[in-house]
């Protein structure tokens, strides 16, 4: 059987694709791609799911691993250039998520949710095609791939300057902000990670993955489920409540906003930074609290200028404030969001004399 998304259904005799519906307006906007590249993979996708199967397969040599570009918890990523030379991103689930899949209910929930979300830092979902051999989700295909592959590569990290930096958390911040709080019910996405976050040519940040959002009802406050994400980016209070809120994904967006900045894992740092509960530089260890900013950021580019200095200092205030051990006293990612996109405020003192405790005042 091959059950193939998203667009209209279409039966042709007993080998026909199923083609997963959307609801709403979605369909009809779905049916109409605004550009010739949509126009090209929906043509595909929306009318011969049997069609896309085989050319998925054919195009990864059967999911060879030469055309392998990324694994994860859910699934590996594969790089496919489709007949008509549309280059896709296809993530193939491990057998043990096909599985569960026998009714299909939670995956076609997912693929609900993921082909109705627009915004432009958020990677596109095309379609999906399910088989007693391969499942797989296919998605717009983002050129330069994971931001974690790009810190932890010595000659990319010094192409990626502040300017660029500070740009990519704005994106995440926006994206985030948009499935909190633009979509209904809200989406909480539970993995954000350096390596969930794409980007593109123009180093436009793009989030991906979403194999392990769920969705946060209107009638609830939390979310009771199993642990999902990944250690190091997951907020603390999930290691003993399993209660999932947004304020988990604004405690993740923290440590990734560091980790751009200082260009590694901000673990150390963190622990260093912030003893439980504390909220102030007070309770930071004096050698924490006075060392300086400028020593702990990525020392393969030069210091920031400026403008990006100020942008620096104000996302790491931010970040630290994502960090707080009361999920409550978080900020909500509409307000990180709003803060990132308005003038940054002036710095209090020469940026080589600002020190870690500064940033909690």
């Amino acid at each position: 059987m091959v059950l193939c998304g998203v667009g209209e259904v279409s039966t042709a005799g007993p080998q026909a694709s199923r083609t997963g519906s959307l609801r709403g307006t979605d369909r009809k906007r779905n049916a109409e791609p605004k550009n010739e590249q949509d126009r090209n993979i929906f043509t595909i996708l929306g009318h011969d799911g049997k069609k896309l199967y085989e050319n998925i397969v054919e195009a990864t040599e059967e999911f060879n691993s030469n055309y392998c570009i990324g694994e994860g918890g859910y699934g590996t990523v594969y790089k496919a250039v489709m007949p008509t030379e549309q280059v896709v991103a296809v993530k193939k689930l491990h057998r043990s998520q096909t599985e569960k899949l026998s009714d299909f209910k939670a995956f076609e929930k997912e693929v609900c949710v993921l082909a109705n979300i627009r915004h432009r830092n958020i990677v596109k979902m095309y379609g999906f095609c399910s088989h007693t051999k391969h499942s797989f989700l296919v998605y717009e295909f983002i050129e330069r791939g994971s931001l974690r592959k790009i810190i932890s590569s010595e000659e990319q990290a010094i192409e990626f300057d502040w300017t660029k930096r500070l740009n990519v958390v704005k994106g995440v911040g926006g994206a985030l902000s948009y499935l909190h709080h633009s979509c209904s019910p809200p989406i909480i996405h539970r993995d954000i990670t350096s390596n969930n976050i794409l980007l593109d040519w123009e180093y436009e940040a793009r989030v991906s993955d979403f194999g392990t959002a769920r969705l946060l009802m209107p009638d609830s406050s939390k979310y009771w489920t199993s642990f999902a994400g990944t250690f190091g980016y997951t907020a603390p209070e999930l290691a003993y409540t399993m209660k999932v809120t947004e304020k988990c994904d604004v405690y993740s967006f923290g440590v990734v906003t560091i980790e751009v900045m200082t260009g590694r894992h901000p673990g150390d740092l963190i622990s260093a930074l912030l003893s439980p509960g504390s909220s102030s530089s007070s309770s930071m260890p004096p050698i924490a609290q006075h060392a300086l900013l400028k020593d702990v950021l990525d020392h393969r580019i030069s210091l920031p200028k400026k403008g990006a200095a100020e942008g620096v200092v104000h996302m790491m205030k931010i970040a630290l404030a994502c960090l707080h051990a009361n999920p409550q006293s978080r900020p909500t990612m509409e307000k990180i969001s709003f803060e990132l996109t308005t003038k940054w405020p002036p710095l209090p003192k020469a940026f080589c004399t600002i020190r870690l405790g500064d940033l909690f005042s």
